[in-house]
């Protein structure tokens, strides 16, 4: 699959010029071999509700003959700032993305300015990588108010970019700053196989090495289009029924107390639905990573290249008798999947460190020699835990999760009777975000297994959960707690809220 013949051949012209001008500079100044870079980023993949039971290839490629994470977090649950943490390895509150929206510094002209410069495909490009992008970058990308498709970020050679958000029919690419559309033929257009097969070509004619390749498929984001032959997968599967499904958030902040629950049968029947389309998206992406690193295989570079599988942010369908979203600071929408294999880390680990989705640019740096210190990033490196293959004492226990509320100025049409502020509504009045909807947290792993939330309301309402005796965070237990605790809490997340760089990672 691919765009039109002209986009082809423009792709192979560029492609050749990048090759020639990058092998030479490689070669006349002698660097030193380093590794291969693989990303694979998924939208809006959940781990705490059945999110990697599709992604058996994946899990037998990756996790199996490398590590799994069992506590991979992003540090804000939305797709715009969760990417841009993971380009910049930086918390929300340093580079300023908030929310979705152009208001919320998603894909704004300010981001491209003060934060694109200092991403992880610049300092790798900086060290002789050839960077390759395919598939969702930011939600406003694109946009005219934002430099349109002409706007190719900086640090990446080959670049191919989905306008706005996630879409596997109708959309429109940039590449290499040319507009390229797309229609709704299942062999030319389906996107998660066409950044699949661009991801081919870019192999085939950029395969010196090093390079740096990140994929950033749809799935399994709506509409939850699945390919012709998977249309028909997970017809009997249902959302998983257990834990805080169909409860009311009784002590809860008042977004999620609005819920209608018991949810009424349009609201179960509609996730159920959402439940298993999203699993038949995600079977095209587990054919991507089979296909990605066969070809790296046969390249034989696949020994020499690191390959990493995660996702933006979790998911929640019907839990806290939420219908589908995610926004929400509970751990099925911050916790997401995190595989790693590579050169010398040991096949078959499962690692229990707490990793961030800041960490990602950091390991990548590290990767290729640069120093993350002198960078402005605020996560840190974890190749050390998967080369050493040692538990990391040192390494952290806690965590900033960060999250700006997004509304509507007048009445969601779903849901006039809550009035302005509210959005994401469904038709049952049951909304998913809202102007106040905006927290910051601490969460704590290893000594204690809490979580600790503040709201930027006018009630300051808290939120503090022991998930050592209440796993699906049912119970409120801020009234119940030794105030000098949520005392402690309440410094640490200041701290936290004020840090930057290495003050992150202490």
């Amino acid at each position: 699959m691919g765009g039109s013949k002209r986009g082809v051949a423009t792709l192979l012209a560029v492609l050749a010029a990048w090759q020639l001008a990058l092998g030479v500079a490689a070669v006349g100044e002698g660097r030193r071999s380093r590794h291969n870079i693989v990303l694979i980023l998924t939208d809006d993949q959940d781990t705490e509700i059945g999110g990697m039971t599709p992604m058996k290839k994946t899990q037998a490629l990756i996790g199996q003959l490398g590590a799994s994470f069992t506590n991979g977090f992003a540090v804000t649950p939305l797709c715009c700032p969760s990417r841009s943490s993971i380009l910049s390895g930086r918390y929300p509150h340093n580079h300023l993305v908030r929310n979705n929206s152009l208001d919320g510094n998603c894909s704004s002209p300010a981001w491209q300015q003060y934060q694109e410069p200092f991403t992880y495909p610049v300092y790798l490009q900086k060290q002789g990588y050839q960077t390759f992008y395919a598939g969702k970058y930011l939600n406003k990308y694109g946009d005219p108010k934002a430099g349109g498709v002409e706007h190719i970020p900086m640090g990446w050679t080959y670049w191919l970019a989905l306008v706005g958000n996630s879409k596997y029919y109708n959309y429109s690419l940039s590449v290499n700053g040319r507009e390229e559309q797309h229609g709704d033929h299942y062999e030319k257009d389906y996107f998660t196989d066409l950044l699949t097969n661009r991801s081919l070509e870019f192999l085939e004619k950029l395969s010196r090495p090093p390079f740096l390749m990140v994929l950033a498929p749809p799935a399994p984001h709506s509409p939850w289009t699945a390919a012709p032959r998977y249309k028909t997968a997970y017809n009997s599967t249902k959302a998983p029924r257990g834990g805080s499904f169909n409860v009311h958030g009784e002590d809860k902040h008042w977004l999620v107390r609005q819920a209608k629950s018991p949810m009424s049968n349009t609201s179960i029947n509609f996730l159920d639905k959402a439940y298993r389309q999203r699993w038949q998206t995600l079977l095209s992406v587990d054919d991507m990573v089979e296909r990605v690193l066969g070809k790296l295989e046969s390249m034989k570079l696949l020994d020499s290249t690191y390959v990493f599988y995660t996702s933006d942010n979790g998911y929640h369908t019907g839990q806290f008798s939420l219908p589908i979203d995610k926004r929400q600071l509970y751990e099925f929408d911050i916790r997401v999947p995190l595989l790693v294999r590579g050169p010398g880390i040991k096949s078959n680990q499962t690692r229990q460190e707490l990793i961030l989705n800041i960490d990602l640019g950091p390991t990548f740096l590290d990767i290729a020699g640069v120093n993350v210190s002198q960078t402005p990033m605020d996560g840190q490196s974890f190749l050390p835990l998967l080369v050493n293959r040692t538990e990391d004492c040192s390494w952290r226990s806690d965590f900033l999760v960060e999250y700006t509320g997004e509304g509507c100025s007048g009445s969601d049409p779903h849901c006039p009777s809550l009035g302005p502020g509210v959005s994401q509504c469904f038709p049952d009045c049951v909304c998913e975000d809202a102007f106040n909807n905006t927290y910051a947290c601490v969460r704590t792993l290893n000594t204690a297994n809490l979580q600790y939330c503040e709201f930027a309301d006018a009630k300051a309402f808290v939120e503090f959960y022991n998930l050592t005796s209440d796993p699906h965070q049912l119970v409120n237990v801020v009234k119940s707690v030794d105030p000098d605790l949520l005392e402690k809490m309440n410094q640490r997340l200041i701290k936290f809220q004020a840090c930057a760089g290495a003050s992150c990672r202490s």
